[in-house]
């Protein structure tokens, strides 16, 4: 059974994408919001801890609680959920932004740094699954429209935040070309994808993606990582991607 950690969206929120991880043959570490109440959500394979975002010292004692309880990770999921996100953030007043920012932006930033430098220290094979929830911005919405009359845009700050990300993991997946020990998988669910609405059936895809890519014969390429895939589509691999 494989190990994995997933960061983005904390329990209870994230139950249902957790779950159906399990099912598909993994140990869980993530996140809660509530260190009193981790016990309440933990079940079989599935185990969190609480995150200060805002602190690097935070992302750093995450790793190592993870390295504790499942010493053999070798997959992590970075989620970013820009319509979960656009609930908990629907406001650009200035009070909210370092709050925004700290949650939506540094958070990824601090997690990453730690993380690619502990990948660096083991040198083992690993999987670093970069997934995007996209919601549209006012401005997309205005100029382009949406096929869901009801979708209400998202605010600028979760709009720059979405933006941030994808840049992110994007630069992220170029380290693949320079380290042999690590592949990268660009995941990205718009609001017309099936996956859209289920979180279960979005988490089963990204496991069969993982395994797929770790099954390929060949370590990718920095342009191979750098393509991003769509939720629910077969994944690329080897020559297969410049057809």
């Amino acid at each position: 059974m494989s190990e994995l950690l997933l960061i983005g969206k904390e329990l209870p929120d994230c139950l249902d994408f957790a779950e159906s991880l399990s099912k598909n043959g993994r140990k869980i570490f993530t996140t809660s919001k509530d260190d009193n109440k981790i016990a309440d959500f933990e079940a079989e394979n599935i185990f969190s801890t609480s995150w200060n975002k805002a602190s690097a010292i935070s992302s750093r004692a995450l790793l190592i609680k993870n390295e504790t309880k499942l010493p053999a990770t070798n997959e992590y999921i970075i989620y970013f959920d820009s319509q979960y996100y656009a609930q908990k953030f629907d406001s650009d007043r200035a009070e909210n932004i370092t709050m925004s920012v700290d949650a939506m932006i540094n958070s990824y930033q601090f997690f990453l740094s730690e993380l690619l430098f502990r990948l660096e220290q083991k040198k083992e094979e690993t999987v670093i699954v970069f997934l995007v929830k996209t919601y549209p911005s006012k401005y997309e919405i205005a100029h382009f429209g949406s096929k869901n009359v009801n979708m209400h845009p998202s605010s600028n700050i979760v709009n720059a935040a979405q933006q941030a990300f994808i840049s992110l993991a994007q630069n992220i997946s170029t380290l693949v070309g320079e380290r042999s020990y690590l592949s990268v998988l660009l995941a990205k669910c718009e609001p017309s994808n099936e996956l859209f609405s289920s979180e279960k059936a979005l988490a089963e895809w990204t496991a069969q993606g993982i395994d797929t890519i770790k099954n390929m014969k060949n370590h990718q390429t920095a342009k191979q990582a750098g393509n991003w895939v769509k939720a629910g589509a077969k994944i690329p691999t080897g020559f297969s991607l410049f057809k």
